[in-house]
């Protein structure tokens, strides 16, 4: 393969470094001057090294013209998970390294290890936090169709590459890249230098034997993944693995992607024996849609080209406590009080003394604007304690002004309630509709007070 290692230390130097963002600083520091977090600077060891080798690349490299160089990034290996493969852009690139980050227990280890199961490859699974036991007793849970999917426990970066050889691997699995050492340098594992030094071997075996390695990483408490921010800029791929542990959903989203778009978004059932693809995620995550109960609303949203239904829950109640509570689950905090801002100037309605609690049932965080409409109507339904009909759906974002604005791609929404099997759709009056309609009636809007008007009406 043309990769050697050596190292030559002649001195160490001690640096104090932060644990969040990789900042480093010649002196201890109770708050990081870089990403403002408190109490994430650590000392660590930083090693100057003379005549140091990693991975060396074939020395009769000469450089090429570019209308001579072959792309085949267009080849794609695909997977026997559609969702994954529509996440990635069509399937796997030989060659690159794919960062999966997501909070503890959320499935990250069960989603790459049903990958590796299910596939047909000779595969590598390095795991550094899970015995071989563990992990034996998970796949059996899966279920082993691969007989060349190989377990390997080991954190030494040296020993794993070394392995790796020896043998020609199609696909390796790194769980995760914080339990991992390299003995180029001398710190702590799971330190940033540590974090870094890892990636970047990983990185140049990857490019060198044109391997496949997915790597996992853990993430902090604000949902960013753990180590240096330029760990994620040396890898190909970032997806993120995200839900709510308390519910079986979840979702995984690209927030990098060099061979794709970032748009699209996979959407998984957490079940006793693994992860499954959800078809047709509407009809699930709508299925306990109750009658006759105020505070509820369903709503058509948009995520990563991807139409489904979910229905949105508020709860509307004098405030007990003199300052008013504001609670949000699936929905961003700062947009719900910007909605209730432009209920109480625009549209007259006294929510300043109210406590207000909004939850999007099934547990999945959204981020469509088109979330708006409903959110407005289910909180103008506890408010009023208006019971809406369920079979209307809303879509439409709202304004400052109190105007519902027109939203892209309203057709698809329009086709998939109608599909669903609901009989009426609000969207806003300013969007344009090309086609016509048997099954679902189109109920069009310009202001909130509209809404409210039909609203009471029902």
């Amino acid at each position: 393969m043309g990769c050697c290692f050596y190292i030559d230390v002649v001195m160490n130097k001690k640096v104090f470094c932060c644990q969040d963002c990789g900042h480093e600083t010649p002196k201890w520091l109770g708050r990081c001057p870089n990403c403002k977090q408190w109490n994430t600077i650590v000392e660590e060891i930083k090693s100057k090294q003379s005549n140091t080798k990693g991975f060396t690349i074939n020395s009769q490299a000469k450089p090429t013209l570019i209308q001579n160089i072959e792309n085949n990034s267009s080849i794609r290996l695909p997977t026997l998970d559609p969702e994954l493969d529509m996440v990635l852009g069509g399937g796997l690139v030989e060659g690159s390294i794919i960062l999966l980050g997501g909070e503890p227990g959320i499935g990250k280890s069960t989603l790459l290890l049903q990958l590796v199961l299910n596939g047909t490859d000779d595969v590598l699974y390095v795991s550094g936090e899970e015995a071989t036991t563990q992990i034996k007793m998970r796949a059996d849970r899966i279920g082993i169709k691969n007989k060349a999917c190989h377990i390997y426990t080991e954190t030494s970066t040296s020993k794993i590459i070394a392995h790796c050889e020896k043998n020609n691997y199609k696909l390796i699995i790194i769980d995760s890249i914080q339990t991992l050492y390299s003995n180029f340098i001398e710190s702590t594992i799971g330190s940033v230098s540590q974090i870094k030094q890892c990636c970047a071997e990983l990185v140049q075996f990857a490019k060198i034997t044109k391997t496949i390695i997915f790597i996992i990483g853990h993430i902090t408490k604000e949902g960013q993944i753990a180590g240096p921010k330029v760990l994620e800029h040396m890898v190909d791929v970032v997806l993120n693995f995200e839900g709510d542990q308390q519910y079986q959903y979840r979702i995984l989203r690209a927030q990098k992607n060099r061979f794709g778009t970032t748009s699209k978004v996979g959407i998984y059932e957490m079940t006793e024996t693994g992860l499954l693809p959800l078809k047709n995620p509407s009809t699930i995550l709508i299925e306990n849609k109750m009658a006759n109960l105020s505070g509820t609303a369903i709503s058509s949203t948009f995520e990563g080209q991807k139409t489904f239904l979910v229905e949105v829950q508020a709860l509307v109640t004098n405030a007990v406590y003199g300052t008013p509570q504001r609670s949000s689950n699936g929905f961003n905090l700062k947009r719900l009080n910007m909605l209730l801002a432009v209920l109480e100037k625009k549209c007259g309605f006294k929510l300043s003394t109210q406590d207000i609690f909004l939850n999007i049932a099934g547990g999945i965080n959204v981020t469509d604007p088109s979330m708006d409409l409903s959110v407005v109507a289910a909180i103008l339904s506890s408010h009023k304690d208006i019971v809406i009909n369920s079979k209307i759906c809303f879509t439409g974002e709202v304004g400052l002004n109190g105007e519902i604005r027109p939203i892209p791609r309203i057709e698809t929404h329009i086709t998939e309630a109608e599909r669903i099997g609901f009989k009426n759709i609000m969207i806003s009056s300013h969007n344009k509709i090309h086609e016509k309609y048997k099954n679902i009636n189109i109920i069009t809007c310009s202001k909130i007070g509209e809404v409210y008007k039909f609203l009471s009406n029902l």
